[in-house]
């Protein structure tokens, strides 16, 4: 028989090597060595932790939530153990539960500034804000160079529309290393730009891209003599209609890593510019769709009274999708009500197949072989209706009228709170989903709205002279 040391032994040998793998990139020898581990003593809290690890990263929340579940009945004052418990039930929307969790971890560790960070992250998501900043704020006394507690406030700051402060939080989000690495010029602080020339480099999506971009003008005011812009591929032939724009390179092509004076990523510029909610750069269409293209499409589709286009879903990737993006194309059928409207699918890659029988659909996205495209079709257009995605903020940036969707869970700080406008893009209207009710009643009254637009549309067109 085998003594229970010996199991213990072979246990902790198992999950060292389970530790060594997963560091080094081989999940399924992680997996191996972990379930060896268990196999020797199923309470075993290293292998049943990094195994709740890893379903997280698999997109299996339920099955990590039994793993933690499992380790912290062996370690119940584990503070690590309970704040990734906590931050697994946010992400499964089981509030209540989750501040249960993140109130033990504080009482655990009062002084643990991460511990105050996450609670704020979860009172900000269910919008007790002052509750959340106070979080924040401490978290930041406790250790001012704790970047996420700066990071989550700036969200809060630039969702109030409290600029200036958020702006200067902003600046501890997660930043890309690579360009400071590779450019053998510096990074653009701040000052003066005077017969300098500057490379605006990307982060995250291209909905950022294209919000942002429009700091190549303000960039030109401030003296730059010459303005680049490294942009995803996507972009590339959108961009070139910039004004002030004098170089567009994608993601993927050769970029020297020397001629310009200076580089600076896309999310510091409205920081670095003093950008405050009154004096946002905005005009009604800072970028264009190319006349060939618009004119390729305007062939292409049919006649109608009203055309609309609809986006629905966005990268599935973001960590907020499954609250910004509709789960099917079918929540948006009472449209197909609306009379005198022709819809257009702008949905590209995720969604793009969807069909509804009560909204017929003109196909658009197998057609669109980039954002310049997409911007052609969409000039062929008299409004879109867009979850929040790079689409809604394509159609902002070409002037062109757009509904936008919002999720009553963590809208984006761009849209700010409460509003039903946006002083980033004049021609967009905001639909805000009620805290109770999901999309259902939201798109009720998109259609309500959009019934009415049709029929003033009628009687604009049906007027004499």
């Amino acid at each position: 028989m085998i003594s229970i040391d010996a199991n213990s032994q072979s246990a902790a040998a198992h999950a060292r090597r389970g530790g060594e793998l997963l560091a080094a990139g081989d999940a399924p020898g992680a997996e191996a060595a972990f379930q060896l581990a268990l196999q020797s003593d199923p309470d075993h809290v290293f292998a049943l932790a990094n195994l709740a690890w890893m379903r997280e990263r698999e997109g299996l929340p339920e099955a990590a939530e039994s793993y933690y579940l499992r380790a912290l009945a062996q370690s119940p004052d584990d503070v690590h153990l309970l704040q990734n418990l906590g931050a697994l039930l946010m992400q499964l929307r089981r509030p209540v539960e989750a501040e249960r969790i993140d109130r033990r971890v504080l009482a655990l560790a009062p002084d643990l500034p991460s511990a105050w960070s996450n609670l704020g992250a979860l009172l900000a998501a269910l919008q007790r804000e002052t509750q959340a900043e106070r979080c924040y704020r401490h978290a930041i006394a406790l250790d001012d160079s704790y970047l996420n507690a700066r990071y989550n406030l700036s969200y809060l700051l630039l969702r109030q529309g409290r600029f200036p402060e958020g702006w200067r939080m902003l600046e501890a989000r997660p930043q890309p290393t690579a360009f400071g690495a590779y450019f053998r010029f510096p990074r653009w602080q701040g000052e003066s730009l005077a017969g300098k020339s500057v490379l605006i480099c990307p982060e995250a999506g291209m909905g950022d891209m294209l919000l942002l971009c429009r700091y190549a003008s303000v960039l030109r005011q401030r003296g730059a003599s010459r303005v680049s812009i490294l942009c995803h591929a996507p972009l590339k032939t959108l961009l070139q209609t910039l004004r002030d724009i004098d170089g567009v390179i994608a993601i993927g092509e050769a970029v020297p890593d020397d001629g310009w004076d200076c580089w600076v990523p896309v999310l510091s510029l409205p920081g670095l510019s003093g950008t405050t909610l009154e004096t946002i750069p905005c005009s009604t269409a800072y970028l264009r769709a190319q006349t060939p293209a618009v004119q390729d499409w305007a062939a292409r589709l049919p006649p109608a009274r009203l055309r609309v286009g609809l986006a629905w879903k966005g990268n599935a990737q973001f960590e907020n999708d499954d609250a910004r993006s509709l789960a099917a194309l079918d929540a948006l059928a009472p449209l197909g009500a609306v009379e005198g409207a022709q819809f257009v699918s702008l949905q590209k890659g995720a969604g793009e197949d969807e069909t509804c029988a009560a909204l017929p659909l003109v196909a658009g996205g197998a057609a669109l072989a980039d954002m310049a495209d997409t911007a052609a079709l969409i000039a062929n257009l008299d409004l879109v209706i867009s979850v929040d995605t790079a689409v809604a903020h394509l159609a902002g940036a070409l002037g062109k009228p757009c509904w936008l969707l919002l999720p009553d869970y963590l809208p984006d700080w761009r849209w700010l709170a409460g509003r039903l406008d946006s002083p980033w893009y004049p021609a967009m209207r905001l639909f805000r989903q009620p805290s109770i009710g999901g999309w259902q009643p939201l798109i009720g009254q998109v259609a309500d709205a959009l019934a009415r637009e049709a029929a003033e549309k009628a009687v604009r067109t049906d007027r004499p002279g």
